[in-house]
């Protein structure tokens, strides 16, 4: 029983038994996304997970951010961002710039 104990510990990432960062949700359902603000910690890395429920693809973008990530249609992602300094940084869907667009708001 150790044994195994042992080798599942070592098939473990470095720091996946840590906290993890926080994380948030963004949904994207008839080419927005909900929630349009997100408010997360300044100065630390977060998760966000976005469930793209649209029969289409996205691509959640953020110049600001440094960010750009295509989610294909019916299907989930995960994006790291951070750490921010406090302020405002918007986003957007760059499939759907007129419908899809929201700002994170680091405090």
């Amino acid at each position: 029983m150790l044994r195994i104990a042992a080798v599942l510990l070592m098939a473990v990432p470095s720091g996946a038994l840590a906290a993890g960062e926080p994380e948030f949700s963004l949904v994207i359902e008839k080419n927005r996304f909900t929630p349009e603000r997100i408010e997360v910690p300044a100065g630390q890395k977060v998760k966000i997970n976005i469930d793209n429920r649209d029969a289409t693809a996205e691509e959640f973008e953020s110049v600001e951010m440094k960010v750009e990530k295509v989610i294909p249609p019916k299907s989930k992602a995960t994006i790291y961002i951070g750490p921010l300094k406090a302020g405002e940084y918007p986003f957007i869907g760059e499939f759907h710039e007129k419908t899809a667009f929201g700002i994170l708001v680091a405090k």
